[in-house]
Protein backbone atom coordinates (compact mmCIF):
# COMPACT_ATOMS: atom_id res chain seq x y z
CA UNK A 1 0.00 0.00 0.00
CA UNK A 2 1.10 3.56 -0.79
CA UNK A 3 1.82 6.22 2.00
CA UNK A 4 0.86 9.90 1.42
CA UNK A 5 4.00 11.71 0.21
CA UNK A 6 5.14 14.42 -1.83
CA UNK A 7 5.05 12.88 -5.24
CA UNK A 8 1.64 11.54 -5.15
CA UNK A 9 -0.36 14.03 -3.31
CA UNK A 10 -1.04 15.83 -7.45
CA UNK A 11 -2.62 12.35 -8.67
CA UNK A 12 -4.76 12.23 -5.50
CA UNK A 13 -8.48 12.65 -6.55
CA UNK A 14 -9.76 15.98 -7.96
CA UNK A 15 -12.10 16.78 -4.76
CA UNK A 16 -9.26 16.92 -2.01
CA UNK A 17 -7.85 20.20 -1.87
CA UNK A 18 -4.09 20.44 -2.02
CA UNK A 19 -1.62 22.98 -1.54
CA UNK A 20 -1.35 26.23 -3.74
CA UNK A 21 2.25 27.10 -3.11
CA UNK A 22 5.83 25.39 -3.62
CA UNK A 23 6.26 23.53 -0.83
CA UNK A 24 9.99 23.31 -2.11
CA UNK A 25 11.02 26.79 -1.55
CA UNK A 26 8.90 27.24 2.02
CA UNK A 27 11.28 27.95 4.78
CA UNK A 28 10.30 28.03 8.61
CA UNK A 29 9.28 30.95 10.48
CA UNK A 30 7.26 29.42 13.14
CA UNK A 31 8.29 26.28 15.88
CA UNK A 32 5.48 24.26 17.12
CA UNK A 33 5.46 22.56 20.90
CA UNK A 34 3.37 19.85 20.89
CA UNK A 35 2.63 18.84 17.56
CA UNK A 36 -0.88 17.13 18.19
CA UNK A 37 -4.05 16.47 16.10
CA UNK A 38 -5.61 20.01 17.63
CA UNK A 39 -2.30 21.81 16.41
CA UNK A 40 -2.62 20.45 13.00
CA UNK A 41 -6.46 20.87 13.26
CA UNK A 42 -6.41 24.79 13.85
CA UNK A 43 -3.08 26.67 14.43
CA UNK A 44 -1.39 24.72 11.18
CA UNK A 45 -4.86 24.61 9.16
CA UNK A 46 -4.96 28.59 9.91
CA UNK A 47 -1.46 28.65 8.74
CA UNK A 48 -1.92 26.71 5.57
CA UNK A 49 -4.54 29.18 4.31
CA UNK A 50 -2.51 31.80 4.99
CA UNK A 51 0.42 30.07 2.61
CA UNK A 52 -2.46 29.02 -0.32
CA UNK A 53 -3.64 33.00 -0.74
CA UNK A 54 -0.38 34.83 0.62
CA UNK A 55 3.03 32.49 0.93
CA UNK A 56 5.65 33.91 2.95
CA UNK A 57 8.41 32.08 5.00
CA UNK A 58 5.51 30.48 6.97
CA UNK A 59 6.32 27.16 7.36
CA UNK A 60 6.24 25.28 10.79
CA UNK A 61 8.75 23.04 12.32
CA UNK A 62 6.91 20.85 14.91
CA UNK A 63 8.11 19.10 18.27
CA UNK A 64 6.74 16.07 20.12
CA UNK A 65 8.21 16.68 24.18
CA UNK A 66 7.36 13.39 25.29
CA UNK A 67 6.69 10.42 22.52
CA UNK A 68 8.25 9.75 18.97
CA UNK A 69 4.58 8.91 17.42
CA UNK A 70 3.66 12.23 15.75
CA UNK A 71 7.00 11.88 13.51
CA UNK A 72 7.01 8.69 13.11
CA UNK A 73 3.27 9.26 11.27
CA UNK A 74 5.01 12.27 9.76
CA UNK A 75 8.19 12.43 8.61
CA UNK A 76 7.90 9.42 6.58
CA UNK A 77 5.01 11.31 4.35
CA UNK A 78 6.83 14.00 3.85
CA UNK A 79 4.90 15.54 7.00
CA UNK A 80 2.42 16.07 4.46
CA UNK A 81 -1.25 14.91 6.22
CA UNK A 82 -4.97 14.98 5.50
CA UNK A 83 -7.29 17.02 7.51
CA UNK A 84 -11.09 15.66 7.50
CA UNK A 85 -13.96 17.76 8.47
CA UNK A 86 -16.83 15.55 9.37
CA UNK A 87 -20.29 16.92 9.95
CA UNK A 88 -23.72 15.60 8.91
CA UNK A 89 -23.37 16.64 5.35
CA UNK A 90 -20.09 14.24 5.02
CA UNK A 91 -16.53 15.18 4.90
CA UNK A 92 -14.00 17.14 3.08
CA UNK A 93 -10.74 16.50 2.84
CA UNK A 94 -7.80 18.54 2.85
CA UNK A 95 -3.50 17.53 2.23
CA UNK A 96 -2.23 20.39 4.50
CA UNK A 97 1.51 20.95 3.66
CA UNK A 98 2.80 23.57 6.44
CA UNK A 99 4.09 21.49 8.31
CA UNK A 100 7.74 21.10 7.42
CA UNK A 101 9.72 18.81 9.56
CA UNK A 102 9.53 17.02 13.15
CA UNK A 103 11.00 17.16 15.81
CA UNK A 104 11.82 14.85 19.36
CA UNK A 105 12.32 16.40 22.10
CA UNK A 106 13.46 13.94 24.15
CA UNK A 107 15.76 12.28 21.56
CA UNK A 108 17.82 15.44 20.73
CA UNK A 109 16.90 18.23 22.93
CA UNK A 110 20.16 21.06 21.35
CA UNK A 111 18.43 20.65 18.48
CA UNK A 112 15.05 21.82 19.01
CA UNK A 113 16.88 24.57 20.97
CA UNK A 114 18.99 25.25 18.28
CA UNK A 115 16.19 25.85 15.86
CA UNK A 116 14.04 27.42 18.37
CA UNK A 117 17.09 30.19 18.65
CA UNK A 118 17.74 30.43 14.62
CA UNK A 119 17.06 33.61 13.54
CA UNK A 120 14.78 32.81 10.86
CA UNK A 121 11.91 31.61 13.84
CA UNK A 122 9.97 34.56 14.40
CA UNK A 123 6.95 32.35 16.51
CA UNK A 124 7.04 29.64 19.12
CA UNK A 125 3.92 28.49 19.63
CA UNK A 126 2.15 25.88 21.70
CA UNK A 127 -0.27 23.47 22.67
CA UNK A 128 1.32 21.71 25.43
CA UNK A 129 -2.35 21.03 27.59
CA UNK A 130 -2.80 23.21 30.88
CA UNK A 131 -0.47 20.47 32.17
CA UNK A 132 2.45 21.54 30.37
CA UNK A 133 2.80 24.98 31.85
CA UNK A 134 4.53 23.05 35.35
CA UNK A 135 2.08 25.56 37.18
CA UNK A 136 -0.25 25.83 40.15
CA UNK A 137 -3.36 25.87 38.46
CA UNK A 138 -4.95 27.55 41.67
CA UNK A 139 -2.00 30.98 41.59
CA UNK A 140 -0.72 30.58 38.33
CA UNK A 141 2.85 30.49 39.54
CA UNK A 142 5.59 28.17 38.06
CA UNK A 143 5.46 24.69 40.20
CA UNK A 144 9.75 25.20 42.05
CA UNK A 145 8.78 21.73 42.99
CA UNK A 146 8.17 19.86 39.63
CA UNK A 147 10.34 17.44 38.62
CA UNK A 148 10.86 18.77 35.00
CA UNK A 149 11.27 22.23 36.48
CA UNK A 150 14.14 21.04 38.65
CA UNK A 151 15.59 19.15 35.68
CA UNK A 152 15.38 21.76 33.70
CA UNK A 153 16.96 24.46 36.15
CA UNK A 154 20.17 22.62 36.62
CA UNK A 155 20.23 20.94 32.79
CA UNK A 156 18.97 24.01 30.59
CA UNK A 157 21.15 22.16 27.89
CA UNK A 158 19.06 19.56 28.07
CA UNK A 159 15.62 20.48 28.68
CA UNK A 160 12.67 18.26 29.08
CA UNK A 161 10.04 20.66 29.96
CA UNK A 162 8.19 23.23 27.35
CA UNK A 163 9.40 25.69 29.98
CA UNK A 164 12.73 24.83 30.00
CA UNK A 165 13.07 24.78 26.07
CA UNK A 166 11.70 28.30 25.51
CA UNK A 167 13.89 29.42 28.43
CA UNK A 168 16.51 27.59 26.85
CA UNK A 169 16.01 28.88 23.18
CA UNK A 170 15.42 32.55 24.36
CA UNK A 171 18.53 32.39 26.66
CA UNK A 172 20.54 31.69 23.24
CA UNK A 173 19.24 34.52 21.78
CA UNK A 174 19.88 36.78 25.15
CA UNK A 175 23.85 35.54 24.60
CA UNK A 176 23.92 36.21 21.19
CA UNK A 177 22.61 39.34 20.89
CA UNK A 178 19.71 38.29 18.45
CA UNK A 179 15.65 39.50 18.71
CA UNK A 180 13.44 37.66 20.55
CA UNK A 181 10.58 35.79 19.54
CA UNK A 182 6.56 35.42 20.20
CA UNK A 183 5.63 33.12 22.16
CA UNK A 184 2.12 31.77 21.48
CA UNK A 185 0.30 29.79 23.86
CA UNK A 186 -3.18 28.50 22.04
CA UNK A 187 -3.91 25.95 25.02
CA UNK A 188 -7.13 26.08 27.32
CA UNK A 189 -6.11 28.80 30.18
CA UNK A 190 -7.59 32.21 31.20
CA UNK A 191 -4.96 34.34 29.97
CA UNK A 192 -3.60 32.41 28.47
CA UNK A 193 -0.74 34.45 27.78
CA UNK A 194 0.08 36.01 30.86
CA UNK A 195 0.10 32.82 32.48
CA UNK A 196 3.02 31.91 29.90
CA UNK A 197 4.77 34.83 30.63
CA UNK A 198 4.62 34.58 33.98
CA UNK A 199 6.21 30.54 34.48
CA UNK A 200 8.74 31.64 31.67
CA UNK A 201 10.22 34.80 33.53
CA UNK A 202 9.76 33.21 37.10
CA UNK A 203 11.78 30.36 35.49
CA UNK A 204 14.62 32.97 33.52
CA UNK A 205 14.89 34.88 37.48
CA UNK A 206 16.36 31.78 38.57
CA UNK A 207 18.77 31.67 35.60
CA UNK A 208 19.66 35.55 35.43
CA UNK A 209 17.71 38.19 36.59
CA UNK A 210 19.13 40.48 33.92
CA UNK A 211 18.33 37.44 31.42
CA UNK A 212 14.32 38.19 32.80
CA UNK A 213 14.54 41.80 32.38
CA UNK A 214 15.64 41.35 28.79
CA UNK A 215 12.64 38.82 28.22
CA UNK A 216 10.48 41.27 29.28
CA UNK A 217 11.46 43.98 27.31
CA UNK A 218 11.89 42.41 24.22
CA UNK A 219 9.31 38.62 23.65
CA UNK A 220 5.83 39.26 23.64
CA UNK A 221 2.95 36.82 24.79
CA UNK A 222 -0.36 37.26 23.46
CA UNK A 223 -3.26 35.97 24.52
CA UNK A 224 -5.81 34.07 22.18
CA UNK A 225 -8.62 31.96 21.95
CA UNK A 226 -9.03 28.18 20.71
CA UNK A 227 -11.70 26.33 19.21
CA UNK A 228 -12.19 23.89 17.34
CA UNK A 229 -13.52 20.16 18.25
CA UNK A 230 -10.86 17.68 17.26
CA UNK A 231 -11.39 14.10 18.42
CA UNK A 232 -8.86 11.36 18.95
CA UNK A 233 -7.75 9.69 15.70
CA UNK A 234 -8.54 6.25 15.59
CA UNK A 235 -7.37 3.08 13.62
CA UNK A 236 -10.99 3.37 11.96
CA UNK A 237 -10.10 6.72 10.69
CA UNK A 238 -7.33 5.93 8.83
CA UNK A 239 -8.84 2.68 7.19
CA UNK A 240 -12.23 4.89 6.42
CA UNK A 241 -10.09 7.62 4.09
CA UNK A 242 -7.72 5.03 2.32
CA UNK A 243 -9.78 4.68 -0.71
CA UNK A 244 -10.60 8.53 -0.64
CA UNK A 245 -6.82 8.92 -1.15
CA UNK A 246 -6.50 6.62 -3.74
CA UNK A 247 -4.10 6.81 -6.18
CA UNK A 248 -4.27 4.66 -9.76
CA UNK A 249 -7.12 2.50 -7.96
CA UNK A 250 -4.69 1.40 -5.06
CA UNK A 251 -5.22 3.00 -1.55
CA UNK A 252 -3.10 5.54 -0.13
CA UNK A 253 -1.96 4.88 3.94
CA UNK A 254 -2.18 8.48 5.70
CA UNK A 255 -0.81 7.88 9.47
CA UNK A 256 -0.87 11.67 10.52
CA UNK A 257 -4.38 12.19 9.91
CA UNK A 258 -6.55 14.23 11.81
CA UNK A 259 -10.47 14.49 11.86
CA UNK A 260 -11.93 17.89 13.26
CA UNK A 261 -15.23 19.51 12.84
CA UNK A 262 -16.65 21.91 10.51
CA UNK A 263 -16.19 24.84 13.34
CA UNK A 264 -13.01 26.69 13.89
CA UNK A 265 -12.52 29.65 15.84
CA UNK A 266 -9.43 31.71 17.01
CA UNK A 267 -9.20 35.36 18.40
CA UNK A 268 -5.44 36.74 19.24
CA UNK A 269 -4.38 39.54 20.63
CA UNK A 270 -2.20 41.40 18.06
CA UNK A 271 1.30 41.78 19.95
CA UNK A 272 3.82 40.00 18.20
CA UNK A 273 7.25 40.41 18.14
CA UNK A 274 8.68 40.00 14.73
CA UNK A 275 5.93 39.55 12.40
CA UNK A 276 3.07 36.98 11.64
CA UNK A 277 1.37 35.49 8.61
CA UNK A 278 -1.73 37.22 7.54
CA UNK A 279 -3.84 35.38 10.00
CA UNK A 280 -6.42 37.94 9.72
CA UNK A 281 -7.12 37.88 6.31
CA UNK A 282 -7.96 34.21 6.75
CA UNK A 283 -10.72 34.07 9.47
CA UNK A 284 -8.32 34.89 12.21
CA UNK A 285 -9.79 37.74 15.04
CA UNK A 286 -6.77 39.99 15.96
CA UNK A 287 -7.88 41.76 18.76
CA UNK A 288 -6.64 44.45 21.77
CA UNK A 289 -8.24 42.20 24.77
CA UNK A 290 -8.94 38.45 24.07
CA UNK A 291 -10.47 38.20 27.31
CA UNK A 292 -14.48 38.32 26.94
CA UNK A 293 -14.08 35.92 23.57
CA UNK A 294 -12.18 33.42 25.84
CA UNK A 295 -14.22 33.81 28.70
CA UNK A 296 -17.51 33.04 26.52
CA UNK A 297 -15.83 30.02 25.21
CA UNK A 298 -14.53 28.42 28.51
CA UNK A 299 -17.58 28.83 30.74
CA UNK A 300 -20.01 27.46 27.66
CA UNK A 301 -17.83 25.16 25.93
CA UNK A 302 -15.27 24.18 28.13
CA UNK A 303 -17.37 24.03 31.23
CA UNK A 304 -20.22 22.23 29.63
CA UNK A 305 -18.19 20.00 28.12
CA UNK A 306 -16.31 18.96 31.21
CA UNK A 307 -19.76 18.41 33.24
CA UNK A 308 -20.57 16.46 30.33
CA UNK A 309 -17.55 14.22 30.24
CA UNK A 310 -17.43 13.35 34.07
CA UNK A 311 -21.58 12.85 34.00
CA UNK A 312 -21.24 11.27 30.77
CA UNK A 313 -18.59 8.80 31.37
CA UNK A 314 -20.37 7.67 34.56
CA UNK A 315 -23.85 7.32 33.19
CA UNK A 316 -22.56 4.65 30.14
CA UNK A 317 -21.99 6.74 27.51
CA UNK A 318 -18.60 6.86 25.12
CA UNK A 319 -19.18 9.77 23.35
CA UNK A 320 -20.82 13.36 23.82
CA UNK A 321 -23.25 12.74 21.15
CA UNK A 322 -24.91 10.24 22.82
CA UNK A 323 -24.66 12.29 26.30
CA UNK A 324 -26.42 14.79 23.71
CA UNK A 325 -29.07 11.89 22.99
CA UNK A 326 -30.67 12.02 26.64
CA UNK A 327 -33.11 15.23 27.25
CA UNK A 328 -32.11 15.09 30.96
CA UNK A 329 -28.77 16.13 29.19
CA UNK A 330 -29.94 18.75 26.83
CA UNK A 331 -31.70 19.98 29.83
CA UNK A 332 -28.87 20.30 32.15
CA UNK A 333 -26.55 21.71 29.41
CA UNK A 334 -29.38 24.42 28.52
CA UNK A 335 -29.86 25.47 32.31
CA UNK A 336 -25.84 25.80 32.74
CA UNK A 337 -26.10 27.70 29.88
CA UNK A 338 -28.52 30.19 30.82
CA UNK A 339 -28.04 29.97 34.49
CA UNK A 340 -24.58 29.50 36.26
CA UNK A 341 -22.47 30.19 32.97
CA UNK A 342 -24.67 32.69 31.36
CA UNK A 343 -24.97 34.57 34.31
CA UNK A 344 -21.45 35.52 34.26
CA UNK A 345 -21.00 36.85 30.80
CA UNK A 346 -21.64 40.34 29.19
CA UNK A 347 -21.59 39.37 25.29
CA UNK A 348 -19.42 42.03 23.22
CA UNK A 349 -21.56 44.13 20.87
CA UNK A 350 -22.97 42.38 17.92
CA UNK A 351 -22.53 38.83 19.63
CA UNK A 352 -25.81 36.85 19.13
CA UNK A 353 -24.78 34.75 22.70
CA UNK A 354 -28.52 32.88 22.17
CA UNK A 355 -27.46 31.88 18.78
CA UNK A 356 -24.16 30.75 20.25
CA UNK A 357 -25.41 28.63 22.82
CA UNK A 358 -27.92 27.06 19.83
CA UNK A 359 -24.86 26.46 18.18
CA UNK A 360 -22.77 24.84 20.65
CA UNK A 361 -25.14 22.39 21.54
CA UNK A 362 -25.39 21.49 17.69
CA UNK A 363 -21.74 20.80 17.89
CA UNK A 364 -22.03 18.54 20.65
CA UNK A 365 -24.74 16.48 18.79
CA UNK A 366 -22.68 16.01 15.73
CA UNK A 367 -22.61 12.14 15.33
CA UNK A 368 -19.73 12.41 12.80
CA UNK A 369 -17.16 13.16 15.15
CA UNK A 370 -17.09 10.40 17.95
CA UNK A 371 -15.66 12.74 20.56
CA UNK A 372 -14.79 10.12 23.31
CA UNK A 373 -16.18 11.29 26.98
CA UNK A 374 -12.78 9.99 28.25
CA UNK A 375 -10.61 12.11 25.81
CA UNK A 376 -12.36 15.16 27.40
CA UNK A 377 -12.44 13.87 30.91
CA UNK A 378 -8.30 13.48 31.02
CA UNK A 379 -6.57 15.91 33.20
CA UNK A 380 -9.50 17.53 35.38
CA UNK A 381 -6.88 18.78 38.31
CA UNK A 382 -5.26 21.30 35.31
CA UNK A 383 -8.91 22.01 33.65
CA UNK A 384 -11.63 22.53 36.30
CA UNK A 385 -10.16 25.26 37.83
CA UNK A 386 -10.69 27.49 34.63
CA UNK A 387 -13.52 25.89 33.60
CA UNK A 388 -15.61 25.73 36.40
CA UNK A 389 -14.31 26.86 39.45
CA UNK A 390 -13.65 30.68 38.32
CA UNK A 391 -17.62 30.65 37.35
CA UNK A 392 -18.05 29.00 41.32
CA UNK A 393 -16.20 31.47 42.64
CA UNK A 394 -17.87 34.48 41.29
CA UNK A 395 -21.39 32.83 41.46
CA UNK A 396 -20.56 32.29 45.17
CA UNK A 397 -19.56 36.15 45.52
CA UNK A 398 -22.41 37.34 43.99
CA UNK A 399 -25.29 34.86 45.75
CA UNK A 400 -25.92 33.13 41.86
CA UNK A 401 -26.50 29.96 41.03
CA UNK A 402 -24.22 27.00 41.78
CA UNK A 403 -26.24 23.74 41.70
CA UNK A 404 -24.73 22.79 38.33
CA UNK A 405 -21.44 23.41 39.04
CA UNK A 406 -21.54 21.62 42.29
CA UNK A 407 -22.31 18.98 39.80
CA UNK A 408 -20.23 19.46 37.14
CA UNK A 409 -17.37 18.74 40.54
CA UNK A 410 -19.18 15.76 42.41
CA UNK A 411 -18.95 14.14 39.20
CA UNK A 412 -14.97 15.00 38.60
CA UNK A 413 -14.35 13.37 42.15
CA UNK A 414 -17.05 10.73 41.24
CA UNK A 415 -15.21 10.02 38.39
CA UNK A 416 -11.16 10.23 39.94
CA UNK A 417 -12.20 7.80 42.70
CA UNK A 418 -11.31 5.40 39.74
CA UNK A 419 -14.47 2.80 39.91
CA UNK A 420 -17.39 3.01 37.76
CA UNK A 421 -21.18 2.48 39.18
CA UNK A 422 -20.32 -1.22 37.58
CA UNK A 423 -17.22 -1.93 40.02
CA UNK A 424 -14.96 -1.58 36.97
CA UNK A 425 -11.73 0.46 36.68
CA UNK A 426 -12.02 3.48 35.59
CA UNK A 427 -8.51 4.89 34.13
CA UNK A 428 -7.91 8.03 35.22
CA UNK A 429 -5.15 10.15 33.51
CA UNK A 430 -4.17 13.36 35.32
CA UNK A 431 -1.10 14.33 37.07
CA UNK A 432 -2.42 14.25 40.50
CA UNK A 433 -4.06 10.87 40.02
CA UNK A 434 -2.04 9.02 43.37
CA UNK A 435 -3.01 12.24 45.52
CA UNK A 436 -6.64 12.37 44.16
CA UNK A 437 -7.15 8.58 44.58
CA UNK A 438 -5.44 8.39 47.79
CA UNK A 439 -8.11 11.49 49.21
CA UNK A 440 -10.93 9.06 47.87
CA UNK A 441 -9.63 5.73 48.75
CA UNK A 442 -8.89 7.11 52.70
CA UNK A 443 -13.24 8.31 52.74
CA UNK A 444 -14.49 5.21 50.52
CA UNK A 445 -18.39 4.93 51.84
CA UNK A 446 -18.24 8.84 52.89
CA UNK A 447 -19.60 11.01 50.36
CA UNK A 448 -18.94 13.78 52.12
CA UNK A 449 -15.55 12.49 53.28
CA UNK A 450 -14.49 12.54 49.80
CA UNK A 451 -15.77 16.03 49.01
CA UNK A 452 -13.91 17.27 52.57
CA UNK A 453 -10.27 15.23 51.36
CA UNK A 454 -10.79 16.58 47.34
CA UNK A 455 -11.54 20.19 47.44
CA UNK A 456 -8.82 20.34 50.73
CA UNK A 457 -6.41 19.56 47.77
CA UNK A 458 -5.05 23.67 47.67
CA UNK A 459 -3.21 23.01 44.18
CA UNK A 460 -6.95 22.46 42.41
CA UNK A 461 -9.19 23.64 44.99
CA UNK A 462 -6.86 26.87 46.53
CA UNK A 463 -7.01 27.83 50.07
CA UNK A 464 -10.88 29.37 50.20
CA UNK A 465 -13.76 26.81 48.65
CA UNK A 466 -12.93 24.45 51.32
CA UNK A 467 -14.28 26.73 53.91
CA UNK A 468 -17.34 27.85 51.70
CA UNK A 469 -20.23 26.04 53.20
CA UNK A 470 -22.92 26.28 50.76
CA UNK A 471 -20.27 24.92 47.92
CA UNK A 472 -19.46 21.83 49.76
CA UNK A 473 -22.78 20.94 51.11
CA UNK A 474 -24.27 21.65 47.67
CA UNK A 475 -21.51 19.03 46.05
CA UNK A 476 -21.51 16.82 48.79
CA UNK A 477 -25.56 16.61 48.19
CA UNK A 478 -24.73 15.87 44.15
CA UNK A 479 -22.01 12.93 45.55
CA UNK A 480 -24.53 11.22 47.95
CA UNK A 481 -26.87 10.98 44.97
CA UNK A 482 -24.65 9.73 42.77
CA UNK A 483 -23.58 6.91 45.06
CA UNK A 484 -27.69 6.03 46.22
CA UNK A 485 -29.26 6.07 42.99
CA UNK A 486 -26.35 6.33 39.93
CA UNK A 487 -25.29 10.08 38.09
CA UNK A 488 -27.74 9.02 35.01
CA UNK A 489 -31.30 8.40 37.41
CA UNK A 490 -29.83 11.73 39.15
CA UNK A 491 -29.54 13.87 36.00
CA UNK A 492 -32.85 12.57 35.05
CA UNK A 493 -34.97 13.09 38.01
CA UNK A 494 -32.62 16.82 38.04
CA UNK A 495 -33.59 17.93 35.03
CA UNK A 496 -36.40 16.09 33.35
Amino acid sequence: MNRLNKNLIADLPKDIILPSYDRNTLKPGIVHLGIGAFHRAHQAFYTEAALNKFGGDWGIIGSSLRSASVRDQLVPQDCLYTLVERSGDGEKLQIIGAVLDTLVGPENPAALVAQMAASNIKIVSLTITEKGYCHDPATGNLNLSHPDIIHDLEHLHAPVSAIGFLVAALKRRFDNNQKAFTLLSCDNLPNNGEVLEKVVTQFAQKISPDFAVWIKANATFPCTMIDRIVPATTDEDRHDIEARLSVNGEPVRDEGMVVCEPFTQWVVEDKFADGRPEWDKVGVLLVEDVRVFEKIKLRLLNGAHSTMAYTGYLSGFQYINEVMEQPAFVNLVKTYMAREAGETIIAPAGFDIEAYKQQLRERFSNKALKHRTWQIAMDGSQKLPQRLLETLREQLAGNGHIDILCLGVAAWIRYISGVDEKGAPIEVSDPLVKELRAACDANQGSPAGMVQAVVGIQKVFGTDLIDDARFVQTTTQWLERFYAKGVLASVQDAFK
